[in-house]
């Protein structure tokens, strides 16, 4: 594997005393990645014991890749263990709103929803044949209920010392209390483009990059895991921040 270290911002952010952290953005379905990284964490875990670790999950679980059922089973299993925070992806909040609006359905088959269907055993779907209504109906009788369940209780980000973990971004100009969830979820260009330092050092997915991408104000750790086989595990503790 792989290790990227960052160029450290000026002011380096700071984790309290005690605390690792361990972070994964974008699995999108790909839970022959997931698990080889969460064996990654426990080996850490048990290697170096740190009082306080947590996992945190940055939205963007489903769609994509091969297996959406398998990622959300491995997730509600860990979410047991009592030390994760699962934040909301774009994905999770467009599923929701294609199951209250079906005239959303072909969009959501264009990123990447068709795969999410066939991994819970539903065929294709064929528009020509088959009406949204009734392919949405049969998935949400066929998904589990934790699984809508855990779909409805993610978070929209979570602060922990210096850090601010996100799935997309935020708004430059506003105040993190204030940012709204459609930027929390679907912000580009304009955080991508700021080096505006937002009171937090934000940590991030959502817009794909080869590698861990640190900078003095962000770093994103979305290396396109259903495309490039690459999911990104990222630790910090105290002011060290490594991506594997």
């Amino acid at each position: 594997m792989s290790r990227t270290r960052p160029r450290l911002p000026v002011h380096k952010p700071q984790l309290p005393e005690g605390v690792r952290i361990y972070a994964i953005s974008d699995i999108h379905g790909c839970a022959h990645l997931l698990q080889p990284m969460l064996r990654v964490i426990d080996a850490d875990v048990a290697r170096s014991r740190p009082p306080y670790a947590i996992e945190i999950f940055m939205g963007d679980y489903i769609d994509r890749g091969p297996d959406t059922r398998a990622t959300l089973d491995i997730l509600i299993e860990r979410s047991r263990r009592g030390n994760a925070v699962f934040l909301k992806g774009n994905h999770e909040a467009f599923l929701v709103k294609v199951f209250e609006d079906p005239s959303l359905f072909e969009d959501w088959l264009r990123v990447g929803g068709a795969q999410t269907l066939m991994s819970y055993g539903l065929a294709p779907p064929d528009l020509t044949r088959d009406e949204p209504e009734t392919i949405l109906r049969n998935l949400m009788r066929v998904m589990p209920m934790e699984h809508l369940q855990f779909l409805d209780n993610l978070r929209l980000s979570f602060t922990c010392g210096d850090f601010f973990f996100v799935h997309a971004g935020v708004r430059p100009g506003v105040p993190l209390a204030e940012q709204r969830e459609r930027d929390l979820l679907w912000i580009r260009d304009e955080f991508l483009r700021s080096d505006e330092r937002f009171g937090k050092y934000i940590v991030h997915g959502h817009t794909p990059v080869r590698n861990a991408e640190f900078l003095e104000n962000r770093v994103n750790i979305d290396t396109g895991a259903y495309a490039t086989g690459n999911l990104t595990l990222m630790s910090i503790q105290g002011s060290r921040m490594l991506a594997v």
